[in-house]
């Protein structure tokens, strides 16, 4: 069967993703430099007094994605407490806001690489992206309101929280490489019948047909039975059974995580591969999938802090003039670089050692959150 035409568009944008994926944070910045409101006197001075912003937010983005979780997880925490060392101190609402919007294309960037692999259920995705927007956006809003004492309290819950799954959670992706989809894998011949990283099985082992998509790269596909069990291939051959049961329980994580994504800039990627994990999802396509749904947040999440302060009653007077311009201008193409590193990090690190080392930061970071709250 000849493929489609929208099966060859969606072929080529996944074959020469890493052209689009590099050329929206270029096209964001020229944007930015030719329209956005600048103060009356912004030269070439101010658009390079962040440059060293790069570096930190490259480092930040490569070590989320490598484990899965909302950027701004670490983003906030650096521009609370490193920032004010090297430049100044931020309000807490431009803090959420330079995170949120620098995630949103650190996230994308490594969710279209999760794509590109046919390691993310659409499906299920679109489902929990839809099904926790008005929490994203109530979250959002009600940033412009909450007092900053309690902004740091719910951020140090957000973090401890974070910090409490990552402990408890194996989301350890590097396990024995499978075959491929024509049998030749990359170990001995006699290593056949062993399992494919999380959960996945060589395709050879895979018990009949196996589904290969027209518009996905290698043999990638996808098919679900009259029983309900979804298979999924990705582009190197190793198969993935699950089903999309359990739907109760990750919107009942995500709407939570959601709250916390608008309020603080993360949570939901944190609570959601969690509930994922917990319905029996194989951690690949979990996160995968929970890739693209922090990133459609993220986005979402940017919008609303970016544009809503103007027009609410009462709220903090921030507006899109008030965006710090001359630091998104370096974090963005930092995080989107980061996004794209992060797959070859995670197949060369231990990932269990990062995520440990993360849980960790995250812990001290809530103590001094709190400590900070109640005004010590």
């Amino acid at each position: 069967m000849a493929p489609t035409s929208s099966a060859e568009v969606q072929k080529s944008f996944l074959k020469y993703q890493h052209f689009f994926v590099f050329a929206a944070p270029v096209l964001f910045v020229v944007l930015v430099v030719a329209a956005a409101p600048t103060p009356a006197n912004a030269g070439l001075d101010y658009w390079l007094e962040y440059w060293w912003l790069f570096f930190f937010f490259l480092l930040g983005a490569t070590i989320v994605n490598t484990v899965g979780i909302s950027g701004s997880a670490m983003f906030v925490p650096f521009l609370i407490f490193i920032f004010p060392l090297l430049a100044y101190e931020l309000e807490p609402e431009t803090i959420v806001k330079v995170g949120l919007i620098s995630e949103s294309f650190g996230l994308s960037s490594s969710a279209v690489a999760f794509i590109q692999y046919g390691l993310v259920d659409r499906r299920l995705g679109l489902s929990l992206v839809v099904g926790s927007i008005p929490f994203v956006v109530g979250g959002a809003l009600l940033s412009f309101y909450i007092p900053e004492p309690l902004f740091h309290a719910a951020l140090a819950v957000a973090l401890l929280g974070a910090a409490y799954l990552l402990y408890t959670a194996d989301l350890a992706h590097d396990g024995h490489e499978g075959e491929s989809a024509d049998g030749a894998g990359s170990g001995d011949a006699t290593d056949a019948h062993q399992s494919a990283p999380d959960g996945g099985e060589p395709a050879s082992a895979g018990g009949g047909e196996l589904p290969d998509d027209d518009g996905k790269l290698g043999p990638a596909g996808v098919g679900v039975d009259d029983e309900g069990t979804v298979t999924r291939v990705d582009r190197e051959g190793d198969s993935y059974s699950y089903t999309w049961g359990g739907y109760l329980e990750r919107f009942a994580n995500y709407g939570v995580g959601g709250v916390f994504q608008g309020l603080a800039g993360f949570g939901i990627g944190e609570l959601g591969i969690i509930s994922m994990l917990r319905t029996n999802v194989p951690v690949r396509v979990a996160i995968g999938t929970n890739h693209v749904i922090v990133a459609l947040t993220a986005v979402l999440a940017s919008l609303v802090h970016v544009f809503a302060g103007g027009f609410l009653p009462g709220a903090h007077s921030l507006s899109l003039a008030s965006t710090p311009w001359n630091m998104v201008v370096f974090t963005v193409p930092a995080t989107t670089l980061g996004g794209q590193i992060a797959p070859y990090v995670s197949n060369a690190l231990d990932t269990d050692t990062i995520t440990m080392g993360v849980a960790g930061l995250f812990s001290v970071i809530s103590v001094a959150l709190f400590l900070m709250a109640v005004g010590i």
